[in-house]
C-alpha cells in the first residue's frame, strides 16, 4: 500500500513540476472529454423528451387499448358491468396499471357565452400511463371521485377562454344544464392546437353533474376504452387474453383490443444512443493521441532523468508506474475539469423549453450521471493508453544510454 501511495505522490509531483507541459498536453483532453460528456448528456436528454413526448401520445411500452359496444346498437355495456368486469380483469391478470378513459359534452360558462367542449374522463392512472405531466397545479386523483366540486384539469387556452393567467386566484368555471355545478380547475397541461379547449375529468364521481342532464347532451360519445400497461414482450398475449376473457364477462358485447404505444421507439432511442456514443468516442481518441504524442516527446526529454533514477536504483516497475500514473493523474484531473464544465453548461441550458415546448419532464434525468461517469472513467482510461507507449520507452532505455544522452 506504502509502495502505491509513493508512486502516486510521485506521479503528481511529477505533474506539478511540469505544469505548463501538462496544461497544454490536457487542452486536447479537456475538450474531447467535454465534448464526449456533453454530446452524450444532450443525447441522452433528447431521448428522454423524445420518449416522453412519444408516451403522451400513445402511452408507455406497451399499452393494449380495449374497446366493447353492442354490435346490434353500437352502445357502450352497462357502466357498472363494464367497471366490474375490467376490475376482475385487472385483479386476475395482475395488471399494474390500467386507465379507462370515455368522453361526455360538458357546457361550460365562460366570459364569452356558454360552450360545449368534449370533455376527457379519465381514471386518475391516466396521467402516468401517458407521462401527463401540469405545467401549473396537480393531475387528478382518487379523492376527486367523492369531492361536491369536480375537479378539472385545462389546457392555456381554457384558461385563456375562461379570462384569467394561471391558477393563484383558484378559478372555477360553472358546467351548464338543467342543474349547473361550479367546478375548480386544479391544473394545466399544454395541449391542444391553437384555440383548441382541452379538458379532463374524473371518470367516476358522486355528484349530480353526473346524471345524464347535467352536462348538456351528457351521453358518452363514443363507447369507454381501457388501456392497460404491460411488458412488451407479453402484448401480444394480452390481447388475445384480454378479448376473451371480457367477451366471457360481458356476454353480447363485442370487444376490441390491440397495442397502441409506439413499437419502434425503443429502437430508435438505442441507435440514437449509440450513435452518441460512437461520436463521442471518435473525439475522446483524437483527444488521446494527442497526449500520446506530447507523452513520447516529454519521455524523450526526460530520458537523463529517467537514466540516473534508474542508476540509483530505481527498477523498471516504479519506473513504469511513474510514467504511466503521470499520464493518468493529468488526464483524470483533465476529466473531473471537463465533466464539471459539462454539468454547469447542460443544467444552464433551457432544454425543456427547446426540445419539450415547456412541458415538464416525468423523469427529468436531470444531468445523466451516465454522461459524468463516461467522461471521467474515458479520461482516466485515455491516460492509460497515452502513458503506456511512453513508459515502455522509459523501461526499455538502457542506463548508460540514457545518462550520456
Amino acid at each position: 500500500m506504502i509502495a502505491v501511495l509513493g508512486v502516486l505522490t510521485e506521479a503528481w509531483g511529477e505533474v506539478r513540476v511540469h505544469k505548463s507541459r501538462v496544461v497544454l498536453s490536457l487542452v486536447g483532453v479537456f475538450l474531447a472529454v467535454f465534448a464526449m460528456t456533453t454530446v452524450t448528456a444532450l443525447g441522452l436528454i433528447v431521448a428522454q423528451v423524445q420518449q416522453e413526448q412519444a408516451e403522451r401520445a400513445g402511452g408507455r411500452a406497451a399499452t393494449v387499448s380495449v374497446s366493447a359496444f353492442d354490435p346490434a346498437t353500437g352502445l357502450p355495456p352497462d357502466p357498472e358491468e363494464w367497471d366490474a368486469a375490467v376490475a376482475g380483469l385487472v385483479e386476475r391478470h395482475g395488471i399494474a396499471t390500467a386507465a379507462t378513459i370515455s368522453w361526455a359534452d360538458g357546457l361550460y360558462r365562460l366570459p364569452s357565452g356558454t360552450r360545449l367542449v368534449s370533455t376527457r374522463r379519465v381514471t386518475p392512472s391516466y396521467g402516468s400511463l401517458h407521462r401527463v405531466v401540469p405545467i401549473e397545479g396537480r393531475w387528478l386523483h382518487e379523492a376527486d371521485r367523492t369531492s361536491l366540486s369536480p375537479a378539472l384539469v385545462v389546457n392555456e387556452a381554457f384558461l385563456a377562454a375562461l379570462g384569467v393567467p394561471d391558477l393563484s386566484s383558484r378559478p372555477t368555471v360553472v358546467l351548464g344544464g338543467p342543474r349547473p355545478v361550479r367546478a375548480a380547475i386544479v391544473g394545466v397541461v399544454r395541449e391542444g392546437y391553437g384555440d383548441e379547449l382541452v379538458v379532463y375529468r374524473i371518470d367516476r364521481s358522486g355528484g349530480p353533474w353526473d346524471q345524464p342532464a347535467a352536462a348538456g347532451a351528457g351521453a358518452y360519445q363514443a363507447p369507454p376504452s381501457l388501456e392497460l400497461w404491460v411488458p412488451p414482450e407479453q402484448a401480444d398475449e394480452v390481447v388475445a387474453t384480454v378479448r376473451n376473457d371480457l367477451q366471457l364477462a360481458l356476454p353480447g358485447v363485442q370487444v376490441d383490443a390491440w397495442r397502441v404505444d409506439s413499437e419502434g421507439m425503443a429502437e430508435t432511442l438505442a441507435v440514437l444512443r449509440l450513435a452518441i456514443r460512437g461520436a463521442g468516442v471518435v473525439v475522446l481518441v483524437l483527444g488521446g493521441l494527442g497526449v500520446l504524442n506530447i507523452g513520447l516527446v516529454t519521455v524523450r526529454q526526460r530520458i537523463r532523468e529517467i537514466g540516473v533514477r534508474r542508476s540509483f536504483g530505481a527498477g523498471s516497475g516504479r519506473i513504469f508506474a511513474a510514467v504511466m500514473l503521470e499520464s493518468v493523474c493529468a488526464t483524470a484531473v483533465a476529466g473531473v475539469a471537463a465533466v464539471g464544465a459539462s454539468i454547469v453548461l447542460v443544467r444552464a441550458l433551457p432544454l425543456q423549453d427547446w426540445l419539450g415546448q415547456g412541458i415538464p419532464l416525468a423523469d427529468d434525468p436531470g444531468f445523466p450521471v451516465a454522461a459524468a461517469v463516461e467522461g471521467l472513467v474515458a479520461a482516466t482510461a485515455v491516460g492509460a493508453l497515452a502513458g503506456l507507449l511512453p513508459a515502455i520507452i522509459a523501461v526499455r532505455a538502457r542506463v548508460i544510454d540514457a545518462i550520456r544522452y
